[in-house]
């Protein structure tokens, strides 16, 4: 049996040997002009920004999406103007409030 005091420590080893080994679509986070981001967005993956959000006074959570391959991008913008990508993947589906509710068994 392993003391306690060492199977937290050994538990965030091995996850974090895991989370290593993922594949992802952006080894890290890439930065530049917003509208550059923008227009590399629409031109290269056919993406469209379908929703936002403010996540406090300096930055703006874009979320882009193509909507015929299912690919997405999450994108967070500076009030100075600089956008980084944060996150890809794809099999986006758009849900709307009224189906949201449906699932989780609550009504709006």
């Amino acid at each position: 049996m392993v003391p306690s005091r060492l199977a937290l420590p050994a538990l965030v080893v091995f996850a974090a040997a895991g989370a290593a080994q993922a594949v992802s679509p952006i080894a890290e986070v890439v930065c530049g002009p917003r509208e550059e981001i923008a227009a590399k967005l629409g031109r290269q993956f056919g993406a469209v920004r379908t929703g936002s959000g403010l996540r406090g006074p300096e930055a703006v959570l874009e979320i882009w999406t193509n909507p015929q391959s299912g690919e997405w991008t999450l994108v967070q913008a500076y009030v100075e103007g600089r956008s980084c990508i944060l996150a890809m993947g794809e099999a986006w589906e758009t849900v709307t409030p009224e189906a949201a509710a449906g699932e989780s068994g609550t009504a709006g």
